[in-house]
Protein backbone atom coordinates (compact mmCIF):
# COMPACT_ATOMS: atom_id res chain seq x y z
CA UNK A 1 0.00 0.00 0.00
CA UNK A 2 2.97 2.89 1.35
CA UNK A 3 4.17 3.94 -1.98
CA UNK A 4 7.57 6.09 -2.74
CA UNK A 5 5.74 9.28 -4.20
CA UNK A 6 6.97 12.58 -2.52
CA UNK A 7 4.46 13.65 -0.30
CA UNK A 8 3.34 16.89 -2.72
CA UNK A 9 1.34 18.61 -4.99
CA UNK A 10 2.85 19.74 -8.58
CA UNK A 11 1.52 22.75 -9.15
CA UNK A 12 0.76 23.27 -12.84
CA UNK A 13 1.12 26.92 -13.91
CA UNK A 14 1.09 27.83 -16.67
CA UNK A 15 -2.07 25.17 -16.82
CA UNK A 16 -1.74 22.46 -19.51
CA UNK A 17 -2.50 23.69 -23.29
CA UNK A 18 -6.03 23.74 -24.17
CA UNK A 19 -7.11 23.73 -20.32
CA UNK A 20 -7.44 27.18 -20.55
CA UNK A 21 -10.91 29.17 -21.10
CA UNK A 22 -10.92 28.35 -25.33
CA UNK A 23 -10.85 24.51 -25.14
CA UNK A 24 -11.33 24.67 -28.83
CA UNK A 25 -9.73 21.06 -29.39
CA UNK A 26 -8.20 18.07 -28.04
CA UNK A 27 -5.10 17.31 -28.58
CA UNK A 28 -4.01 16.02 -31.89
CA UNK A 29 -1.80 12.65 -31.30
CA UNK A 30 -2.44 10.15 -28.51
CA UNK A 31 1.48 10.63 -28.07
CA UNK A 32 1.51 13.76 -27.18
CA UNK A 33 4.96 14.34 -24.84
CA UNK A 34 5.36 15.48 -21.36
CA UNK A 35 2.05 14.28 -20.77
CA UNK A 36 1.85 15.97 -17.25
CA UNK A 37 -0.59 13.34 -15.58
CA UNK A 38 2.35 11.04 -15.56
CA UNK A 39 3.86 13.53 -12.69
CA UNK A 40 1.46 11.63 -10.22
CA UNK A 41 4.12 9.18 -10.37
CA UNK A 42 6.11 10.68 -8.42
CA UNK A 43 3.40 13.75 -6.37
CA UNK A 44 0.20 12.88 -4.38
CA UNK A 45 -1.42 15.42 -6.65
CA UNK A 46 -1.73 17.70 -9.71
CA UNK A 47 -3.18 21.65 -8.66
CA UNK A 48 -4.43 23.18 -12.16
CA UNK A 49 -4.88 26.45 -11.58
CA UNK A 50 -7.51 28.93 -13.46
CA UNK A 51 -9.42 26.29 -15.15
CA UNK A 52 -12.45 28.49 -15.12
CA UNK A 53 -12.01 31.93 -14.94
CA UNK A 54 -13.81 34.15 -11.99
CA UNK A 55 -16.52 34.91 -14.14
CA UNK A 56 -17.20 31.93 -15.40
CA UNK A 57 -16.67 30.16 -11.75
CA UNK A 58 -19.51 32.37 -10.77
CA UNK A 59 -21.73 31.73 -13.25
CA UNK A 60 -21.41 27.95 -13.26
CA UNK A 61 -22.36 28.52 -9.46
CA UNK A 62 -25.47 30.39 -10.54
CA UNK A 63 -26.37 27.63 -12.86
CA UNK A 64 -26.29 25.31 -9.77
CA UNK A 65 -28.17 27.08 -7.47
CA UNK A 66 -31.37 27.77 -10.03
CA UNK A 67 -31.00 23.83 -10.97
CA UNK A 68 -32.31 22.70 -7.11
CA UNK A 69 -35.62 21.67 -8.68
CA UNK A 70 -33.35 18.98 -10.44
CA UNK A 71 -30.54 18.17 -7.97
CA UNK A 72 -30.15 14.20 -7.30
CA UNK A 73 -30.33 13.30 -3.30
CA UNK A 74 -27.67 11.35 -2.19
CA UNK A 75 -27.15 9.26 1.10
CA UNK A 76 -30.72 10.76 1.96
CA UNK A 77 -29.75 14.25 1.57
CA UNK A 78 -26.41 14.53 3.21
CA UNK A 79 -25.00 15.41 -0.77
CA UNK A 80 -26.74 16.51 -3.72
CA UNK A 81 -25.21 16.63 -6.94
CA UNK A 82 -26.30 17.62 -10.64
CA UNK A 83 -25.96 14.89 -12.84
CA UNK A 84 -26.34 11.42 -11.65
CA UNK A 85 -22.79 10.56 -9.71
CA UNK A 86 -21.86 6.58 -10.51
CA UNK A 87 -20.62 5.93 -7.08
CA UNK A 88 -23.85 7.48 -5.47
CA UNK A 89 -26.18 4.90 -7.00
CA UNK A 90 -23.74 2.06 -6.68
CA UNK A 91 -23.59 2.46 -3.26
CA UNK A 92 -27.25 3.09 -2.98
CA UNK A 93 -28.20 -0.19 -4.74
CA UNK A 94 -29.68 2.47 -7.66
CA UNK A 95 -27.39 1.41 -10.39
CA UNK A 96 -30.66 0.79 -13.44
CA UNK A 97 -31.38 4.65 -12.94
CA UNK A 98 -28.72 5.94 -13.01
CA UNK A 99 -28.25 3.89 -16.26
CA UNK A 100 -31.75 4.53 -17.46
CA UNK A 101 -31.07 8.09 -16.68
CA UNK A 102 -27.46 8.77 -17.91
CA UNK A 103 -28.56 10.53 -21.43
CA UNK A 104 -31.25 13.16 -19.30
CA UNK A 105 -28.67 13.09 -16.76
CA UNK A 106 -26.49 14.49 -19.43
CA UNK A 107 -29.39 17.05 -20.56
CA UNK A 108 -29.55 18.66 -17.10
CA UNK A 109 -26.40 19.34 -17.22
CA UNK A 110 -25.61 21.08 -20.50
CA UNK A 111 -29.08 22.64 -20.39
CA UNK A 112 -28.08 24.55 -16.57
CA UNK A 113 -24.32 24.43 -17.53
CA UNK A 114 -23.44 24.82 -21.28
CA UNK A 115 -20.21 23.66 -22.03
CA UNK A 116 -19.22 22.42 -18.66
CA UNK A 117 -18.96 18.82 -19.46
CA UNK A 118 -16.94 19.50 -22.95
CA UNK A 119 -14.30 21.95 -20.96
CA UNK A 120 -13.90 18.90 -18.05
CA UNK A 121 -13.18 16.29 -21.04
CA UNK A 122 -10.81 18.67 -22.59
CA UNK A 123 -8.40 19.26 -19.51
CA UNK A 124 -8.74 15.56 -19.43
CA UNK A 125 -7.38 15.34 -22.54
CA UNK A 126 -4.77 18.25 -22.05
CA UNK A 127 -3.49 16.57 -18.85
CA UNK A 128 -3.21 12.98 -20.64
CA UNK A 129 -1.76 14.19 -23.83
CA UNK A 130 -4.63 11.71 -25.27
CA UNK A 131 -7.96 11.09 -27.09
CA UNK A 132 -10.75 11.70 -24.68
CA UNK A 133 -14.34 9.98 -25.66
CA UNK A 134 -17.48 10.04 -22.79
CA UNK A 135 -17.91 6.33 -21.45
CA UNK A 136 -20.56 4.32 -23.47
CA UNK A 137 -24.06 4.25 -21.41
CA UNK A 138 -22.24 6.70 -18.47
CA UNK A 139 -23.03 9.78 -17.19
CA UNK A 140 -20.76 12.78 -18.16
CA UNK A 141 -19.20 15.00 -15.79
CA UNK A 142 -21.21 16.26 -13.28
CA UNK A 143 -21.36 19.11 -10.02
CA UNK A 144 -21.27 17.47 -6.30
CA UNK A 145 -23.28 19.81 -3.91
CA UNK A 146 -22.31 19.14 -0.13
CA UNK A 147 -24.48 21.43 2.17
CA UNK A 148 -23.22 23.53 4.60
CA UNK A 149 -24.00 22.13 8.23
CA UNK A 150 -24.62 18.90 7.03
CA UNK A 151 -22.55 15.03 7.61
CA UNK A 152 -20.05 15.57 5.41
CA UNK A 153 -19.57 19.69 6.60
CA UNK A 154 -19.46 18.03 10.05
CA UNK A 155 -17.36 14.97 9.85
CA UNK A 156 -15.95 14.66 6.42
CA UNK A 157 -16.02 12.28 3.69
CA UNK A 158 -15.78 9.42 4.41
CA UNK A 159 -11.86 7.96 3.50
CA UNK A 160 -12.03 6.00 0.00
CA UNK A 161 -10.44 4.74 -3.27
CA UNK A 162 -11.93 6.45 -6.43
CA UNK A 163 -12.09 2.22 -8.18
CA UNK A 164 -15.97 1.44 -8.08
CA UNK A 165 -16.09 2.57 -12.00
CA UNK A 166 -13.00 0.92 -13.19
CA UNK A 167 -13.53 -2.90 -14.82
CA UNK A 168 -11.88 -5.90 -13.16
CA UNK A 169 -9.73 -6.16 -16.48
CA UNK A 170 -8.47 -2.26 -15.52
CA UNK A 171 -7.77 -2.87 -11.79
CA UNK A 172 -6.50 -6.31 -12.82
CA UNK A 173 -4.00 -4.49 -14.92
CA UNK A 174 -3.42 -1.52 -12.68
CA UNK A 175 -4.32 0.77 -15.78
CA UNK A 176 -4.17 4.22 -15.33
CA UNK A 177 -7.17 5.92 -13.89
CA UNK A 178 -7.84 9.79 -12.94
CA UNK A 179 -10.33 12.13 -10.67
CA UNK A 180 -10.37 15.25 -11.90
CA UNK A 181 -12.38 17.84 -9.30
CA UNK A 182 -12.70 21.57 -10.63
CA UNK A 183 -13.68 23.46 -7.06
CA UNK A 184 -16.36 25.99 -8.07
CA UNK A 185 -17.38 27.07 -4.39
CA UNK A 186 -15.49 26.97 -1.76
CA UNK A 187 -16.82 26.86 1.41
CA UNK A 188 -16.09 29.70 4.02
CA UNK A 189 -12.84 27.49 5.70
CA UNK A 190 -11.16 24.42 5.58
CA UNK A 191 -12.68 21.47 2.89
CA UNK A 192 -9.66 20.41 1.24
CA UNK A 193 -8.60 17.08 0.51
CA UNK A 194 -6.83 15.26 2.63
CA UNK A 195 -4.48 12.52 0.37
CA UNK A 196 -2.42 9.48 1.70
CA UNK A 197 0.27 7.46 1.03
CA UNK A 198 -1.47 4.65 -0.04
CA UNK A 199 -2.51 2.65 -3.31
CA UNK A 200 -5.13 0.43 -3.58
CA UNK A 201 -4.64 -3.03 -3.76
CA UNK A 202 -7.71 -4.85 -3.98
CA UNK A 203 -9.39 -3.87 -0.07
CA UNK A 204 -12.31 -1.14 -0.95
CA UNK A 205 -12.25 -0.35 3.52
CA UNK A 206 -8.33 1.01 4.00
CA UNK A 207 -7.73 -0.14 7.67
CA UNK A 208 -5.18 1.55 10.55
CA UNK A 209 -2.57 1.18 9.17
CA UNK A 210 -3.11 2.88 6.17
CA UNK A 211 -4.91 5.59 7.77
CA UNK A 212 -1.62 5.85 10.10
CA UNK A 213 0.39 6.48 6.84
CA UNK A 214 2.17 9.78 5.49
CA UNK A 215 -0.50 12.11 4.48
CA UNK A 216 -1.34 15.68 3.11
CA UNK A 217 -4.17 17.95 2.99
CA UNK A 218 -4.37 19.18 -0.83
CA UNK A 219 -5.92 22.97 -1.03
CA UNK A 220 -8.32 24.14 -3.59
CA UNK A 221 -8.57 27.35 -5.05
CA UNK A 222 -11.56 28.88 -6.70
CA UNK A 223 -11.76 27.66 -10.24
CA UNK A 224 -9.19 25.54 -10.18
CA UNK A 225 -8.44 21.75 -10.29
CA UNK A 226 -6.97 18.89 -8.25
CA UNK A 227 -5.98 15.79 -9.79
CA UNK A 228 -5.52 12.73 -8.42
CA UNK A 229 -4.71 9.22 -9.10
CA UNK A 230 -7.87 7.10 -8.45
CA UNK A 231 -5.89 4.22 -7.00
CA UNK A 232 -4.93 7.13 -4.02
CA UNK A 233 -6.70 7.09 -0.52
CA UNK A 234 -8.79 10.05 -0.23
CA UNK A 235 -10.83 12.06 2.07
CA UNK A 236 -12.87 15.04 1.74
CA UNK A 237 -12.20 17.32 5.15
CA UNK A 238 -14.97 18.42 7.40
CA UNK A 239 -15.63 22.46 6.66
CA UNK A 240 -17.46 25.14 9.28
CA UNK A 241 -19.17 27.95 7.93
CA UNK A 242 -22.69 28.45 6.21
CA UNK A 243 -21.37 28.67 2.79
CA UNK A 244 -21.71 24.91 0.49
CA UNK A 245 -18.76 23.35 -1.14
CA UNK A 246 -19.45 22.90 -5.05
CA UNK A 247 -17.55 20.91 -6.75
CA UNK A 248 -17.59 19.78 -10.58
CA UNK A 249 -15.78 15.87 -11.23
CA UNK A 250 -14.46 13.87 -13.98
CA UNK A 251 -12.95 10.31 -13.74
CA UNK A 252 -10.87 9.23 -16.73
CA UNK A 253 -9.74 5.76 -17.36
CA UNK A 254 -7.05 4.90 -20.07
CA UNK A 255 -8.70 2.15 -22.12
CA UNK A 256 -5.81 1.83 -24.50
CA UNK A 257 -2.33 3.75 -24.90
CA UNK A 258 -3.66 7.30 -25.37
CA UNK A 259 -6.95 6.31 -25.47
CA UNK A 260 -9.56 7.88 -22.81
CA UNK A 261 -12.95 7.17 -21.14
CA UNK A 262 -14.93 9.19 -18.99
CA UNK A 263 -17.58 9.31 -16.98
CA UNK A 264 -19.32 11.13 -13.46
Amino acid sequence: MPTARRASVLRLDPPPASSSAAFSSFPASPRATPRPVDALDRHFALEVPRVFSEAERAALVAGVRAARAEWTADFGGEQFSLGRAFYTHLEEGRSRVYFADAAASDARVERHLPGLQRRMRALVAALTGGLVQPRRSFCGPGVHIFPAGEKVAREGGVAHFDTEGLSDYHLARRLRAITVVVMLELPDADGGLKLWDVLYDGRDDPGGEALSARSLVACYSPGGALVIDSYRLHQIQPFPGDRDRISATVHAAEIDSGRWETWF
